[in-house]
């Protein structure tokens, strides 16, 4: 890849932005019409796993696409938002769109469109569509936006399988504040008669989608009640109504991902994968920024050099980081070290509900800004974090950061006279984008 084709890129993709002065503006009429002069290649994709949820759909997505390619299927594959590069959101027949193939669907719709309004996601979602219906694949695995009913990936019309993952409190400038109205959003990507898996929920969603699936004569089947999955003698155990499955760890770190492995296995039961491919996807999926320990690179060096440990989780409100937070708390159980975190956090997110999940078991926030974003400024951070017993701190940038954290572990270790100088266990945490900032940087 040349940087003139990055400039391209950037360049096609800040034309499309230009198209439509809001951000996100959900609605389906202007994607369904760019789609119909596009000749509506929504509908010539292989079997579509389509899924939603307020936390965990990434994660759930890598789960199937690791499982269907360990059988030897290949997948188109649509997620959002990207870390570090926008190719990372579009996957056709199991590898990343290439900057020739990108520009060339960017620039069709835009042409198509023909400067009517189109938000972002609505034309960087036609062009994902457009680049699967051209490409063979077995299965295409679509993640939602923002939502589900009114979101630009709802065009599927009939998917082969439908998942939710955990639905809580989340972009509530765009959902509101009524978690029963939020679930009714989510399960709008439930289509007649299609079978839809349900991750764990709260009794309240649970009553809601499957008041929505009975409208729809979805097959639904829910997390705890008809299938479920769970730590056992270090193994994952899965059981449905019709099987026990004695399945490795999934790759992936933390309690919360046995749930979304659970619902993965689900989905990928429905969509007929070998118990072999299930297997060999647990252990082989990856997914970058969700609870992943950085080894390599300039930050993990620094860190490593201290003795330390750095991870990564892109988790940005309070039920991920209630996730993020339990998984640290087993590891603390296991090998004490000072928690510290390193935190930039969108200035539209429940911070307090945020750092409230690690009371107790951080030691110190140290807040910086997102670059390029509307971030919580580190100072808040520094103050909210102070409110809840947590040492605060201001950083300028991530080194400066990571020497603060390095700093105050072996500070806080020294407290205690008799005991050896503990190095700590760095988190940072907070937004996607900043962990996109991380891993750029971190190379």
């Amino acid at each position: 890849m040349t940087l003139d084709k990055t400039a391209e890129v950037d360049a096609a993709l800040a034309v499309l932005a230009a198209l439509h002065p809001k951000k996100i503006d959900l609605g389906l009429e202007r994607i369904e019409r760019v789609l119909k002069a596009l000749g509506n290649p929504q509908d010539r994709l292989p079997p579509v796993v389509h899924i939603a949820g307020t936390n965990g759909k990434g994660s759930t997505v890598s789960f199937v696409r690791a499982m269907a390619e360990a059988g030897g299927l290949k997948c188109h594959v649509y997620i959002s938002p990207h870390l570090v590069h926008f190719r990372e959101r579009i996957t056709v027949a199991s590898e990343e769109i290439t900057d020739t193939q990108l520009l060339d669907v960017l620039e069709r719709v835009r042409a198509t469109n023909a400067g009517q309004p189109l938000s972002f996601f609505e034309a960087t979602t036609a062009a994902a569509l457009l680049a699967f219906s051209e490409s063979a694949a077995d299965v295409c695995i679509i993640e939602v936006g923002l939502g589900g009913r009114y979101d630009a990936t709802n065009v599927i019309s009939r998917p082969a399988a439908v998942g939710i993952t955990p639905i809580d409190m989340d972009h509530a400038e765009f959902l509101g504040r009524d978690l029963a109205g939020i679930a009714r959003e989510k399960a709008g990507i439930m289509k007649h008669f299609v079978p839809a898996a349900i991750g764990k929920q709260s009794d309240l969603v649970n009553a809601v989608l499957e008041a929505e699936a009975n409208k729809l004569s979805v097959k639904a089947t829910y997390f705890g009640q008809d299938f479920r999955a769970y730590r056992q003698h270090g193994r994952l155990v899965y059981e449905d109504e019709n099987s026990l499955m004695d399945l490795p760890l999934p790759a992936l770190v933390g309690q919360h991902q046995i749930m979304n492995a659970g619902l993965a296995i689900r989905i990928a039961r429905l969509m007929q994968f070998s118990e072999t491919a299930i297997e060999r996807g647990l252990e082989t999926v990856t997914w970058p920024a969700r609870m992943q320990n950085l080894t390599k690179g300039p930050f993990a060096d620094m860190v490593a050099d201290a003795g330390g440990e750095l991870w990564l989780d892109g988790g940005h409100n309070p039920h991920a980081a209630r996730a993020v937070a339990s998984a640290m708390a087993e590891m603390e159980s296991k090998t004490p070290r000072p928690l510290i975190l390193i935190t930039g956090i969108l200035a539209n997110k429940d911070t307090g509900g945020f750092l409230d999940a690690f009371e107790g078991l951080a030691s110190a926030v140290i807040g910086v800004s997102i670059t390029g974003h509307s971030s919580l400024a580190p100072e808040t951070l520094q103050e909210l974090a102070q409110a809840r017993g947590m040492g605060g701190q201001v950083a300028n940038n991530l080194t400066d950061a990571l020497q603060r954290a390095i700093n105050t572990g072996q500070a806080l270790s020294r407290q205690s006279p008799d005991q050896p100088i503990i190095a700590p266990r760095i988190l940072i945490c907070g937004s996607l984008y900043l962990a996109g900032q991380v891993l750029k940087q971190n190379g």
